[in-house]
């Protein structure tokens, strides 16, 4: 189970949450005396809940500017303004006078947010002076980005960020040597000059944040363009990128997610996988030696291994899967040919998908020797993006063609925009789609489905 890092600091925005409710309806009792109802109490904490998460109303961090702070109160006002107003004309309440929602709204948001920059700017003394409430973080890379980044963590002591080291294989802490400082030390955030790491080395970066409750930042060279694929932060004038909270992995998102998979995946397996699996083991078994499954590593969410599962369709032989299935391949059994053509061979990734490791619809995972073959070829940002969510049996780059083989680089490029396409709208109504689609390709046939 991951543990909390960085002291009770994520104690503040419930905190504060739970402060500017009161302040709300204390307001509202007062000010709004005519209307108050447990209905109207209601109405009110949900309005005020749901603009502030799409308004992004609570994420003030600390590289946050003051002026940032006040564009989001009058906006929150906004929203919170027009909402009471549309909520007086439907329910067609007369006020005595039409003025008192905006008076209200004038002193919640005047009251909220004098404690919002109070609790801002004592933050910042609190840092500057005693040293508390701080990150600890490592930057790895030596360019002139990196540098800047380390001067203006030293020189802005009230944004609170502790540099414990800096590691490149041009200073005496080379890039290997940060993981060791890893497993010794307890770190905050890892802050990486994206062009001065290679793929395998961002890889383990990546499984290290997502197993020790760590956060990954990438520092771009002055000269790139930034990827619409992370969030942009400045630090001062510095932007950071990071990988951005994916609406997918949310917890309502990943809750509905993994019900639906759970559900489908047991439908599966009680009414199909129960009766073809006898059968698909008398004709594997008759026509070549060998197990029933097939097990090989692939590359999961956050770039983490797991056992994929698959119906044995090649004539067995250690290590006969290394290489990509081709056409007409000579390895393949006559079941096999029909498994594959027909995707029967997935089937046993049903099991994966009750264990955790996949979902019924998503990114497909690669083989482990593929991921690093194909993330040479792919920019690095889009690449990590992929794997920030869980692979898919079947996903929206199979259904239109993208699988398989993969014989020019112009393939997995269109497989990894499909696939980036999927996450950034993922909805419910897109997974029935691509099962759909799915099912109606299986009994069409596609051109690479062997």
């Amino acid at each position: 189970m991951h543990h909390k890092r960085g002291g009770y600091s994520y104690l503040i925005r419930p905190i504060l949450i739970v402060i500017d409710l009161i302040i709300l309806f204390i307001s509202s009792y007062y000010l709004l005396s005519s209307i108050v109802s447990n209905q109207f109490y209601v109405f009110l904490g949900t309005i005020w809940l749901v603009s502030a998460y799409l308004l992004d109303f609570y994420e003030v961090y600390r590289f946050t500017k003051a002026i940032t702070i006040i564009s989001l109160l009058f906006r929150q006002a906004t929203v919170i303004l027009i909402l009471i107003y549309a909520y007086l004309g439907v329910l067609r309440i007369n006020l005595f006078s039409g003025k008192e929602p905006l008076y209200f709204i004038i002193i919640v948001i005047s009251t909220v947010g004098i404690i919002k920059v109070i609790s801002y700017y004592a933050l910042k003394r609190y840092r500057s002076y005693l040293g508390g409430n701080n990150r600890r973080v490592i930057i790895i890379g030596n360019n002139k980005s990196a540098n800047q980044l380390k001067a203006i963590f030293e020189e802005k002591k009230d944004l609170g960020y502790q540099v414990l080291g800096v590691f490149s294989d041009t200073l005496s802490k080379s890039i290997k040597d940060s993981f060791d400082f890893l497993e010794e030390e307890e770190v905050d955030e890892i802050y990486c000059a994206i062009d001065e790491i290679s793929d395998d080395i961002m890889n383990e970066y990546v499984k290290y944040v997502d197993q020790n409750y760590c956060v990954l930042k990438f520092i771009p060279s002055s000269q790139r363009i930034y990827s619409k694929r992370l969030t942009t932060d400045y630090y001062e004038y510095l932007p950071v990128l990071s990988i951005p909270e994916i609406s997918l992995n949310s917890a309502v998102n990943r809750t509905i997610k993994r019900g639906f998979d759970i559900i489908f995946s047991i439908l599966i397996i009680i009414l199909i996988l129960s009766w073809i699996t006898p059968l698909l083991f008398i004709f594997i078994k008759l026509e070549s030696k060998g197990p029933l499954i097939y097990s090989q590593k692939r590359n999961g969410i956050n770039y983490k291994e797991f056992i994929c599962y698959k119906f044995r369709s090649m004539r067995y032989k250690k290590h006969v899967e290394l290489d990509q299935v081709k056409k007409e391949d000579i390895r393949v059994t006559r079941i096999g040919r029909f498994m594959r053509r027909t995707s029967i061979d997935e089937l046993p990734q049903f099991f994966n998908v009750l264990l955790g490791d996949m979902s019924v619809v998503g990114p497909r995972p690669h083989m482990i020797s593929y991921t690093k073959d194909y993330a040479k070829k792919i920019d690095k940002y889009n690449f990590v993006f992929r794997h920030a969510v869980k692979p898919g049996i079947t996903g929206l780059a199979q259904i239109k063609g993208y699988r398989g083989e993969v014989k020019y680089d112009e393939e997995i490029v269109n497989r990894i925009k499909h696939d980036i396409f999927y996450i950034e709208n993922w909805s419910v109504l897109l997974d029935l789609k691509i099962i759909l689609d799915t099912i109606i390709n299986i009994i069409k046939g596609q051109e690479k489905a062997y």
